[in-house]
């Protein structure tokens, strides 16, 4: 998500592969070991129990933060949506079709959907089951037994809306499915706000493997996250498949239907690159043409990219997402900087492979992102890392007072610039403290511990406390919950 412009000098963009860790390497992982990647199989659609949703299981929790939305009862595997748009009508007809695993025995569950949106048909392992729409919590009324694994398939229709932002940031204001004039469609929505186009469990501790068919009126194309799978034209329709095959939260999912142009490209180290632009804007695609060269940077202090594909979107947007594998820029990406389009890339190693599993962590994403992204600039202008965190310093005691430290953060403000700043002048303090060698070691290795999963506060801080042979308790505390910005080194 693109971050708040705080100043001048800090015109920056906060946002948030090689796909699946076998069942060794996750061990491996847990142990605080790098996993060796490698991609994952193609799930078979419409198999509750396909051996190739093992990777999906997760441990999905009640959120601290925004508790209203996702239900840990549901552990979803693989949404197989199947959407078509009709742009004069603005309607938008779907089946989804969800693998899940029950955590809990109980007579129903509970997704999140959007209330403009009316189910017309619901099945349970084929038996036709009875629905209940209560405002933004879709209840499906079948008995679940804990642990075992079924099959839902929703048929919907509707227009769907936006929901309200917790924010009080400029560059945006709604989440989920948003409407152009023209009738174009694009999605963002961190914290959540994909249940206004799908039935979900929309909290990031939940992810999911996805497959996407999308149809739209031809020239138009859709646009999703992964590996484009098939493109025809029928009818005067557009029809794209689309493949995700390492799990992603639901707030990293984007679909974005419109008149795009599809460009390729590849980085440095041979990863092919997919840039879907808007028709006649030669600035955007003249930006997304800096992706190679932020990818090489990235590559040198992370190591390799860590899914199978990747690819950008631009859309008619002011702000910008970290979406899994299929980054979305706002259309004014033609004025970003280099340092931000480094930033939006970062997190594919900082937050998506592996994702926080309470929002109250989402510093988790941002702070080193930010971090990273200052270096960068470090990099590239001369100026050195030291003078760029002291022009941040002078901003983070300000967004600390007013939207709360980056670890408690007020719920109202999500997105403010206390998630940024501080968590990145906490990790100059660690690299000041325990030297070069130990922190980029460190940066570089934690993308590949719960690879594909989700982690903690106490996962992550405990395994820099391990890795780095510091105790690092008020350190961290100081930081992450105090209501003012810690002294920092001289």
């Amino acid at each position: 998500m693109k971050s708040p412009l705080v100043a001048p000098i800090l015109a920056l963009v906060l946002v948030g592969g090689f796909a699946t860790a076998c069942s060794d390497d996750k061990e491996k992982a847990n142990a605080g070991e790098p996993a060796t990647l490698a991609p994952s199989a193609d799930p078979s659609k419409g198999l509750a129990e396909d051996p190739a949703y093992k990777v999906a299981e997760s441990s999905p929790v009640e959120d601290s933060v925004y508790p209203n939305v996702g239900d840990p009862g549901v552990d979803a595997l693989h949404y197989d949506l199947e959407l078509a748009w009709d742009a004069e009508e603005r309607e938008l007809t779907g089946t989804a079709t969800v693998a899940f695993r029950a955590t809990v025995t109980a007579p129903e569950f509970r997704l999140d959907f959007g209330k403009p949106l009316e189910v017309t048909g619901a099945t349970v392992d084929g038996a036709e089951v009875a629905t209940q729409h209560n405002g933004n919590n879709l209840v499906v009324t079948s008995p679940v037994v804990a642990d075992q694994k079924y099959l839902l398939v929703i048929d919907y229709a509707g227009t769907p809306e936006p929901t309200p932002a917790p924010s009080t940031r400029s560059d945006f204001s709604t989440l989920g499915w948003t409407v152009t004039d023209s009738g174009e469609v694009w999605t963002m929505q961190e914290p959540y706000g994909a249940y206004t186009w799908y039935p979900v469990n929309d909290q990031p501790s939940d992810k999911a493997l996805y497959d996407f068919t999308i149809t739209a009126p031809s020239p138009w194309v859709g646009v999703a996250n992964g590996e484009q799978t098939s493109s025809a034209v029928v009818d005067g329709n557009t029809i794209s498949g689309w493949h995700l095959d390492s799990p992603a939260s639901s707030y990293l999912v984007t679909i974005a239907i419109g008149d795009f142009v599809k460009t390729e490209d590849e980085t440095e180290s041979g990863l092919p690159i997919t840039y879907f632009t808007p028709r006649g804007d030669p600035n955007a695609l003249e930006r997304m043409r800096f992706t190679p060269e932020a990818m090489a940077w990235l590559e040198e202090k992370l190591g390799p990219y860590p899914f199978s594909t990747l690819g950008s979107v631009v859309v008619d947007s002011k702000s910008a997402m970290e979406t899994q594998t299929m980054v979305t820029y706002g259309n004014t990406v033609y004025a970003l900087s280099d340092a931000v389009i480094v930033h939006e890339l970062c997190h594919q190693w900082y937050g998506d492979i592996v994702s926080p599993t309470d929002w109250s962590d989402v510093w988790m994403n941002e702070g080193m992102t930010m971090y990273l992204q200052g270096q960068f600039q470090a990099d590239d202008t001369g100026e050195s890392i030291d003078s760029i965190m002291d022009k941040w310093a002078l901003q983070e005691s300000g967004m600390r007072a007013t939207a709360g430290p980056p670890g408690a953060y007020d719920p109202r403000k999500f997105g403010a610039g206390n998630i940024y700043y501080g968590p990145a002048l906490m990790w100059h303090e660690l690299r000041l403290r325990i030297g070069d060698e130990a922190f980029w070691a460190m940066v570089r290795k934690w993308p590949r511990v719960h690879a594909e999963g989700n982690a903690t506060r106490e996962q992550f801080l405990g395994w820099v406390e391990k890795e780095t042979g510091e105790e690092l308790t008020r350190f961290f505390d100081a930081w992450l919950l105090g209501t003012t910005t810690p002294e920092r080194t001289d």
